[in-house]
C-alpha cells in the first residue's frame, strides 16, 4: 500500500517538537520523570526507519540509490534500538544522569557505521585521473580542517572534562565526529544521480547533530546533557525523513549542479577559527601547549595543501588556457580555409584581396575547371575530390611564394598576384602543369582562366567581375585557356548569369513548351515517330535558343527538373495522340534524355511514374542519349539496362561524332541508332564514283550495315533536301528526320499532321 510519504516527516517532527517542550516544561517545573527526555530519541529514529523503507518500495531507485538508502535504514533501525536501551536505562532511579549501556552503545555505533558505509558508496562521477587527484587532495583539506574545529570545540572538551565519560559514550561521538567531518566534505562534491544532492547532504549533517550533545556536554557538564538528548539528537532522525522525502521528489531529476569548488578555501577560514581561540583564549580552556601545537600544526597542513592545490589549478588553468588556444587558432583555420584542399577560402581570399588593393595595384586569375561535373558523375565524387586535391597542388605551385591561391566553390579556384608582370606566367604554368595528367587516378583536365587586374582602391567584387567575365570569355572561346580582361566583356557574362537565375523562376512559371518533329519514313513519307524538343519562350527576350539555356540548367543542375517535365509531357501527349488516332498513328515519341538526368536516384523511378499516369505503352517511349552520356561508368549502365528490363526503348543520338565502337553497341541496350546530321550534310553534291563521295559515304554505309547486323533499327538526322532521302534509301536508310521532313511545331500542328498523314504520297516513286 502506498503511503503518503509527508506523513513521516510530520510525525518525527511533531516527535521533536514535543522532545523540545518537554524540555522547557522540565526545566521550568521540574515535573515528570527524567527518562521522559529518553523516550523520544527511539520514537523518532524508529519514524525515520519507516520513511526509508517506504521510500525504497515506493520509489524507483537505481542499483546505487538502493544501496545507500538500504544502508542508512539499517543504520536507523540500529540506532532505534540503541537509543531504546538508552530509554530502558534511564527508568532506573540513580544520582547521575543516564548513560548509554554497553549493549545500546554497541548497536549504535553499528548505525553510525552503517552510515558511514552509505555515504562512503556514494559515487561522485569523476572519470578522469585528473580530476580525482584534485578532489581527493580537496577532500583531504576539508576533512582536516573540519575536524580540527570538531576536535577544538567538541571532542577535545570531552576528553578534558571533569567528569570523564565512560569510553563507549566517547568511541560513539568520535564516529559521530568522523562521520561528520568525512561526510561533509564528500558530499560537497556529489552533484546528483543516483542519490539526490540534498538528501544526501542532509544525511550527512546528523553528526552536527551529535556534535552539539558534545559541545553542550563540555560547556554545561552533566547539566548539559540532558538538553542535548531533548533537543540535538531528535534531529537527527528528522533529518533522515526529510532527506528521505526530498529523495522522492528528486528521483530520476538530472544534475544540475556543479560540486563546491570553494570547500577547501572555506576550510582555510575554518580552521583560523580554533587557531585564534588557542592563541588568544584562556590556556586552561584550551588545554595548553599541546592543543596549541595540535590545531596550530592541522592549520599549518591545510595551509600548505591549499597551496599545493592552487598549484596545481593554476597549472590545469594554464592548460585549459593553452588548448582554448589552439582550439581558437584551429577553428580561425577552418573559418577562412577550405577543409577539401587547405586552400584559403572565399573568406580569406577576399580579405587578402581587400588588403592588397588598399596598399596597391592586384591581379586575380580566376580558374575554372572544365566539365568537372562529367568527372562527378561518371567516376564518383571520391575521383572528384581527389582531382580537386591534385589541382590545389598545381594552384600552389603555380602561385609561389608571394601568390595566394583559393578556392572559392566547387571546381572554382582563384589566385591573387601580388609580383607585377607574373600573371601570364602563373596562367601558363597552370594550363602547362594540366597539360599532362593529374592526380592518383592520372586524369586528364582543362581549365578556363580569366586575369583581370586593378589599380589601388578598387572595390575587390569589381575586379572579381571582371576576372570572372574574362574566364566565362575563355570558356566561350573553346575552353582550355586563358583570357585577360577587356572592356565589353562583362556583357555575355552578366547575361549568362542572368540567364542562369531565370531558368529555375521560368521553371516553376510555365515558361517552357514542347515542340514535336516527325520521324518519317522515308519510303512512304508516314509519320513513323515524333522527337520531343523543349523551347524557352522568355517573357522579355522572346525565344531562348536551346543551345544557350540547355548547357545552362546542366551546369546549375535544373536539367533534371526540367529533364522531369519533358518526360512527363512527352508521355501525356503521346498518349493522348495514341487514343485519338490508333496505335498505328505513333510508333514511338523520342524526348532527349541528360547525363545529369541519368545520374539522378530517382530518374528511373521518374520513368515508371510518367508511363504509369499517362498510360503510354513502354514500348512506345524511346529515351535518346549521346555516346558520351552512355560512357559513364557502371551506374549509367545498370540505369539503362533497368530501363529497358522495363520495355522502355533507348536510341543513341548523334552516332559517329563520338567514341563510337561495337563494344559500345554491346555493353548499351539499345534499340536505335541515330546517324548524326554531320554524316548527311552535303551527301546529295558527291560524285557517285569519286573519292570524296566513297570518304563521305563510308561512315553513314558502316553505320547501318553496323546496325542491321545488330538488329538495331537507324534513323538519318538533319535530312534537308529531296536528293538527301534518294541518297540515304540507296545507302539503306528507311527511316529519317530533318527540316525537309517536318519542321518542330507544336502539339496542335503536329495534330494535324497526323490528321493528313493518311493521304500523304511517299516521297520517292
Amino acid at each position: 500500500m502506498t503511503t503518503r510519504p509527508w506523513r513521516h516527516a510530520v510525525v518525527t517532527g511533531t516527535l521533536v517538537l514535543l522532545s523540545a517542550l518537554w524540555l522547557v516544561l522540565w526545566a521550568t517545573t521540574g515535573l515528570g520523570p527524567i527518562a521522559v527526555g529518553y523516550v523520544f530519541m527511539p520514537l523518532a529514529t524508529g519514524v525515520a526507519a519507516l520513511s526509508v523503507r517506504a521510500l525504497r518500495r515506493e520509489t524507483s531507485l537505481t542499483p546505487v540509490g538502493l544501496r545507500f538508502w538500504r544502508a542508512i535504514e539499517v543504520g536507523c533501525l540500529l540506532g532505534t534500538i540503541g537509543f531504546a536501551l538508552l530509554a530502558w536505562a534511564a527508568l532506573t532511579p540513580t544520582p547521575d544522569m543516564p548513560s548509554m549501556p554497553t549493549a545500546g552503545a554497541m548497536f549504535t555505533c553499528a548505525g553510525l557505521l552503517a552510515a558511514i558505509w552509505a555515504v562512503a558508496r556514494v559515487p561522485l562521477g569523476v572519470t578522469s585521473r585528473r580530476e580525482r587527484v584534485r578532489q581527493w587532495l580537496d577532500r583531504t583539506i576539508a576533512f582536516l580542517g573540519c575536524f580540527a574545529v570538531l576536535w577544538h570545540f567538541g571532542l577535545f572538551p570531552l576528553l578534558t572534562a571533569d567528569v570523564p565519560w565512560k569510553p563507549t559514550t566517547l568511541i560513539i561521538m568520535m564516529l559521530s565526529f568522523a562521520f561528520a567531518a568525512g561526510a561533509i566534505t564528500k558530499v560537497s562534491y556529489i552533484v546528483g544521480g543516483p542519490v539526490d544532492r540534498i538528501a544526501v547532504r542532509m544525511v550527512a549533517s546528523v553528526g552536527l547533530a551529535t556534535g552539539g550533545v558534545a559541545l553542550l556536554h563540555g560547556k554545561y557538564g552533566y547539566d548539559g546533557i540532558l538538553p542535548g538528548q531533548a533537543l540535538c539528537l531528535p534531529l537527527v532522525p528528522l533529518l533522515v525523513t526529510v532527506a528521505a522525502y526530498r529523495q522522492r521528489n528528486a528521483a530520476g531529476r538530472p544534475p544540475t549542479r556543479r560540486g563546491n569548488v570553494w570547500l577547501p578555501y572555506l576550510t582555510v577560514l575554518a580552521v583560523e577559527v580554533p587557531l585564534a581561540d588557542v592563541i588568544f583564549g584562556t590556556p586552561a580552556v584550551h588545554g595548553g601547549t599541546p592543543e596549541i601545537r595540535l590545531v596550530a600544526g592541522a592549520a599549518a597542513t591545510v595551509t600548505m595543501l591549499v597551496s599545493l592545490r592552487q598549484y596545481l589549478v593554476n597549472r590545469d588553468n594554464a592548460r585549459l588556457l593553452r588548448e582554448r588556444e589552439a582550439s581558437e587558432s584551429r577553428l580561425r583555420y577552418e573559418a577562412t580555409h577550405d577543409a577539401l584542399t587547405g586552400l584559403g577560402n572565399r573568406v580569406l581570399f577576399r580579405e587578402r584581396l581587400d588588403t592588397v588593393l588598399a596598399a596597391g595595384a592586384a591581379t586575380v586569375l580566376l580558374v575554372d575547371l572544365d566539365d568537372f561535373n562529367t568527372v562527378n558523375d561518371s567516376l564518383g565524387h571520391d575521383v572528384g575530390d581527389e582531382l580537386l586535391i591534385a589541382f590545389a597542388g598545381v594552384l600552389r605551385a603555380a602561385a609561389g611564394a608571394d601568390g595566394v591561391p583559393a578556392r572559392l566553390a566547387g571546381d572554382e579556384f582563384a589566385v591573387l598576384v601580388t609580383t607585377p608582370g607574373r600573371d601570364e606566367a602563373v596562367a601558363e604554368r597552370i594550363m602547362t602543369e594540366i597539360a599532362t595528367p593529374i592526380g592518383a587516378h592520372r586524369l586528364l583536365v582543362h581549365a578556363s582562366a580569366g586575369i583581370a587586374s586593378a589599380p589601388a582602391g578598387t572595390p575587390a567584387s569589381h575586379l572579381l567581375r571582371a576576372a570572372d567575365a574574362a574566364m566565362y570569355t575563355a570558356k566561350q572561346r573553346g575552353k582550355a585557356n586563358w583570357v585577360r580582361f577587356a572592356a565589353g566583356m562583362e556583357k555575355p557574362a552578366q547575361a549568362h548569369a542572368q540567364l542562369g537565375g531565370d531558368l529555375r523562376r521560368a521553371l516553376n512559371a510555365g515558361e517552357f513548351k514542347l515542340v514535336y518533329q516527325p520521324i518519317v519514313d522515308l519510303r512512304t513519307g508516314r509519320i513513323t515517330g515524333v522527337e520531343a524538343l523543349a523551347r524557352w519562350i522568355h517573357p522579355e527576350r522572346g525565344m531562348v535558343s536551346p543551345a544557350d539555356f540547355i548547357p545552362a540548367a546542366e551546369r546549375s543542375g535544373l536539367i533534371v527538373p526540367l529533364g522531369r517535365w519533358v518526360l512527363r509531357e512527352t508521355c501525356r501527349q503521346a498518349a493522348a495522340w495514341l487514343e485519338r488516332f490508333g496505335p498505328e498513328a505513333l510508333e514511338k515519341a523520342a524526348p532527349n534524355v541528360s547525363i545529369r538526368q541519368l545520374h539522378d536516384p530517382d530518374f528511373v523511378a521518374d520513368v515508371r511514374a510518367a508511363l504509369a499516369d499517362s498510360g503510354l505503352p513502354p514500348n512506345r517511349l524511346v529515351l535518346e542519349l549521346t555516346e558520351s552520356a552512355v560512357l559513364r561508368g557502371h551506374q549509367v549502365l545498370r540505369v539503362l539496362h533497368e530501363l529497358h528490363e522495363m520495355g522502355v526503348r533507348l536510341a543513341l543520338d548523334d552516332f559517329g561524332t563520338g567514341e563510337s565502337s561495337l563494344s559500345l553497341l554491346r555493353a548499351f541496350p539499345a534499340a536505335v541508332v541515330k546517324l548524326d546530321k554531320s554524316f548527311v550534310d552535303n551527301i546529295e553534291l558527291d560524285e557517285p564514283d569519286s573519292a570524296a563521295a566513297g570518304a563521305r559515304q563510308a561512315v553513314a554505309r558502316a553505320v547501318v550495315q553496323l546496325a542491321d547486323a545488330l538488329g538495331l533499327a537507324t534513323v538519318a538526322e538533319g535530312i534537308e533536301n529531296q536528293e538527301q532521302v534518294e541518297r540515304l534509301l540507296k545507302l539503306g536508310y528507311t527511316v529519317g528526320q530533318g527540316y525537309h521532313l517536318g519542321r518542330p511545331v507544336s502539339s496542335e500542328e503536329f495534330t494535324a499532321r497526323l490528321l493528313d498523314q493518311r493521304q500523304r504520297v511517299p516521297l520517292v516513286a
